[in-house]
């Protein structure tokens, strides 16, 4: 039975086995993870190998993402091309014995965090600096601070519900702790403190090397794109405004225009654009999920197990006449494909891979710009103020990128930016949470086929089950109402 926490060797194993592009250089087989981390290079390389955690099936390598899709709406299973993959998500039929594997992945990588952040003290030696320190340091928060906020959303209610109980916050490599679960509120706020501090820690013009892809890795506009989506989350509007105005301000990024969004999702490294952080793929990469990644899941020429539904597909406004001249066509319809194989099914293609091996591989866009307009029009809508900028104003920037022949928006509510939200971000792992958040009823018309078609909101299924080994483990955590002890 696995602990909450792995252990230090499984940790030293798991760790410094990572890609080699995440390091200097691979390290020495026999070499303890005490040995490992008595040097600045060998905590430098630790710190690159957390990024492989991110990779996994379980996370951003694929099932983070598909699932919350499938439970969504915006998926659906075919049951003419099913392989069985995805059923649970799709059914919403979790079970302590079948949930999200993102558990143990956090947990690993939490913990591989921590270690390297409890081995940083007095290593500013030699030509290392205590700002290379802060750097390293800055990048471990994050991801412990990313990992906890994803846990949190996964097996915890909404940051506004009643309920209380979140996820352990964990503060320790120590594989002998017996954690209990903090409340909600509490991981919000550990998450975020994480964040505030790296933000304070990391040079703004650092960059790890030895990397293929620096958006790939944490950066200061990365730490503060999170603040703001954290923010989101929490209602607390004036600050989820200004943190997404530092990175809209930021002129590293540009918005994808018109011509570009269909085919920007197969580029191997992105260089000017809305990318901020993004999971790269590569089957180099020691978790990498292969034949269960991403794109062998959403391809009819793969599996084509996990499928677009014609919810989605037809909430787009597209005029089949293209010769009006005063047509609207919304170019992110032209995201989802229809094989002639498969008449009248869709697969979203924001994971169409790189055209580079087969199964091939696509990196997963974890925080973008157009999230950003998208979280500060929902602050403004909900009261925060910025100078010189509307709600309206910011979904004008993202529609007029996205749509031929729309007409500008002069106002914009809530609802309008939910459901731009959804149009935009569709396929890559929000609109589950956006719905859980907002305390939004979910229903799924085209997923007629589906148990528990229907999900009331409020309800014990918006958290998932912890699994049943670490529970079995753990006398102090308590499982989450509805999947029995």
């Amino acid at each position: 039975m696995k602990k909450v926490i792995i252990t230090i060797a499984t940790f030293a194993m798991i760790m410094f086995s990572s890609c080699n592009d995440f390091l200097v250089e691979p390290p020495k087989l026999g070499q303890s993870d005490v040995l490992i981390l008595d040097t600045y290079e060998g905590l430098d390389n630790a710190t690159g190998g957390l990024y492989a955690y991110i990779s996994r099936s379980g996370w951003y390598g694929a099932y983070y993402v598909l699932d919350a899709e499938m439970r969504s709406g915006n998926g659906k299973i075919n049951l003419e091309y099913s392989s069985g993959r995805g059923t649970v998500a799709y059914n919403w039929n979790y079970t302590p014995e079948a949930t999200s594997g993102l558990w143990e992945i956090g947990y690993a990588a939490i913990a591989a965090a921590n270690k390297i952040m409890e081995n940083l003290e007095g290593k500013d030696i030699g030509a290392v600096t205590a700002q290379d320190l802060d750097n390293l340091k800055a990048e471990c928060l994050f991801i412990r601070a990313i990992a906890h906020f994803d846990l949190v959303k996964l097996f915890a209610q909404s940051y506004t519900s009643t309920a209380t109980l979140g996820v352990p916050n964990m503060t320790s490599s120590d594989p002998s702790l017996l954690p209990a679960r903090n409340t909600v509120k509490e991981v919000y706020g550990f998450l975020v403190e994480d964040l505030l501090e790296a933000e304070k820690l990391i040079d703004p013009n650092y960059k790890r090397s030895g990397v293929s892809d620096q958006k790939a890795v944490v950066t200061l506009p990365a730490i503060q794109a999170l603040l703001s989506r954290a923010y989101l989350f929490m209602s607390e509007w004036q600050k989820c405004a200004d943190y997404a105005t530092k990175v809209i301000n930021n002129p590293s990024f540009r918005m994808w225009t018109i011509d570009e969004i269909v085919d920007v999702w197969t580029i191997d490294v992105p260089s000017a654009g809305e990318v901020i952080f993004e999971m790269y793929g590569s089957q180099g990469n020691t978790f990498d999920a292969y034949w269960e990644g991403t794109p062998w899941m959403t391809s009819f020429d793969g599996y084509g197990d996990i499928a677009a539904s014609r919810d989605i597909v037809d909430f787009y406004d597209w005029d089949d006449d293209e010769e009006k001249e005063d047509g609207i066509w919304d170019m992110r319809r032209k995201l989802f494909k229809s094989p002639e194989e498969a008449t009248n099914l869709f697969w979203t293609t924001k994971y169409n891979g790189k055209g580079i091996s087969t199964p091939d591989v696509s990196n997963t866009i974890i925080l973008r710009l157009s999230e950003m307009y998208l979280n500060r029009a929902e602050a403004l809508a909900n009261n925060a103020v910025i100078d010189g900028v509307s709600a309206h104003g910011d979904l004008n920037v993202i529609r007029t990128n996205r749509i031929k022949g729309a007409e500008p928006l002069t106002g914009a509510g809530r609802e309008l930016v939910f459901s731009e939200r959804k149009k935009e971000l569709a396929w890559e792992g929000h609109l589950l949470f956006d719905l859980s958040r907002t305390g939004t009823r979910l229903e799924r018309p085209d997923c007629n086929d589906a148990q528990n078609q229907t999900i009331e909101y409020p309800s014990h299924r918006w958290a998932l089950p912890i699994p049943k080994s670490e529970i079995d483990v753990n006398p102090n955590l308590k499982q989450n109402p509805g999947y029995g002890n």
